[in-house]
């Protein structure tokens, strides 16, 4: 587990082709509401295709810390939260991970008392919690809140719940706290990402009715109790998927993605065919795309809620554009903080123009040189490594303990298709 106290950095080598297959494992994303999720639960919880990564570590620590019993093996994760217990929850171990609000909604339904410090993680923007809260106050909680802490307490009521914005944590919360509420309840304006469908199957595989997954409107009958279930594989993480398509492309190697579910990646997809990547999904789901083949030109890309183009995937595919002729616009819809990467770009020689804190231009096709970069955020930071992948020379990227809160095993992954790379601790 990851040493609070070191740097870890990858070194690259650039100008290797990628060529070969990787299995695509289970998404971060999914995996954290999922284990809230458990919260829910009696007797033993398995979660299958659990990705090993440094925010579901930090998961397992909060979950141990209330009470719960965590047991790993492998990719299966055994959870027993039979014993848990409300308590305050410390600034140490939420402050590592922002995905840590998820627990507001299952821990208020089932012990009407909810507090902890508030999360940390990636910044990337003003990412307020107030549509968390507000959420849970429409369904009866009251917000005891201060500046230093996040405290509901009360009894939750069924009820119709209209969401402030499309947010993906506020519909999970919702999802989770109204399973354990007897009766129905909505939610209108609810995210639709695979993540955010994950968990209604989770909770339908529960006896948990769901209508309208996959939908912006969902209706949730809850119950007193969760049935017991069949172990619950977390669904395939498609912005991993996405990171080695633009790797098999960029490098103009050839790469197949086994696992991964290509509906999820309708918008992403689109966008790289309209860039002229070759890219063919096979009858079994396979996806596999072909650098050689490829003829990039600059296109647009604007972020938006599923099934729209995925704000995690934006940094990444602005790496493709580097190499891309023309003059490509980038749009960013969602969060202010996503251009951060650009500038370490523009240290590789990237030709670059950020009109503003959600659109920039970049102008291709050029050749990326290896520098030393940082990894802003999660998603920054995998695009600094597809930039290493291309550059000439060697590019060092530090901070990857960032990178690897989001991806599991890159390194290995990306070695076995022919990456020179190598994991550091500094």
């Amino acid at each position: 587990m990851y040493d609070g106290r070191m740097n870890i950095q990858y070194r690259i080598q650039g100008g290797h082709p990628l060529i070969g297959t990787v299995d695509i494992g289970g998404s971060k994303n999914a995996a954290l509401p999922l284990l809230a999720g458990s919260v829910l639960c009696k007797g033993d919880q398995v979660f299958t295709n659990m990705p090993k990564l440094r925010d579901t570590q930090t998961m397992f620590a909060i979950l141990e810390f209330l009470g719960a019993r965590v047991d790993i093996n492998g990719s299966t994760v055994t959870i027993n939260t039979d014993a848990l217990r409300s308590a305050p929850i410390p600034h140490d171990l939420v402050s590592k991970l922002r995905g840590s609000i998820v627990l507001l909604g299952p821990l208020l339904a089932r012990f009407g008392e909810v507090e902890m410090a508030y999360p940390g993680g990636c910044v990337l923007g003003k990412r307020p919690v107030l549509a968390h809260v507000d959420a849970l106050v429409q369904m009866g909680a009251k917000d005891n809140s201060s500046h230093a802490k996040l405290h509901l307490k009360g009894t939750l009521q069924p009820s119709h719940v209209i969401l402030s914005e499309f947010s993906v944590t506020a519909t999970e919360i919702i999802l989770l706290a109204a399973a354990l509420v007897p009766g129905e309840t909505t939610i209108e304006l609810a995210a639709a990402e695979p993540h955010v469908q994950d968990v209604c199957h989770f909770l339908t595989e529960h006896g948990i009715a769901v209508q309208g997954i996959g939908s912006h409107s969902l209706s949730i009958k809850g119950a007193k109790g969760l049935l017991a279930a069949k172990p619950h594989a977390v669904t395939s993480d498609y912005l991993e998927a996405g990171v080695f398509l633009i790797a098999g492309i960029i490098t103009k190697g050839k790469v197949t993605v086994r696992h991964a579910d290509h509906q999820h990646l309708t918008s992403f997809i689109g966008a790289l065919r309209r860039a002229g990547a070759s890219c063919v999904i096979a009858p079994n789901g396979d996806i596999t795309v072909d650098g050689a083949a490829s003829t990039l030109k600059a296109t647009r890309i604007q972020t938006n809620i599923f099934p729209g183009f995925p704000t995690d995937l934006q940094a990444p595919f602005g790496v493709l554009l580097t190499q891309a002729d023309g003059v490509s616009r980038i749009f960013e819809v969602l969060f202010e903080g996503r251009m951060a990467y650009l500038y370490e770009l523009e240290k590789m020689d990237a030709r670059i123009e950020i009109l503003n804190s959600h659109q920039a231009l970049v102008i291709g096709p050029c050749q990326l040189r290896g520098r030393h970069v940082v990894s802003n955020d999660i998603r920054a930071g995998a695009a600094m490594v597809l930039a290493g992948l291309c550059a000439e020379g060697e590019t060092v990227i530090s901070d990857v303990q960032y990178i690897e809160r989001g991806y599991d095993c890159l390194e290995e992954k990306l070695k076995s298709l022919g990456a020179n790379i190598v994991r550091e601790e500094v």
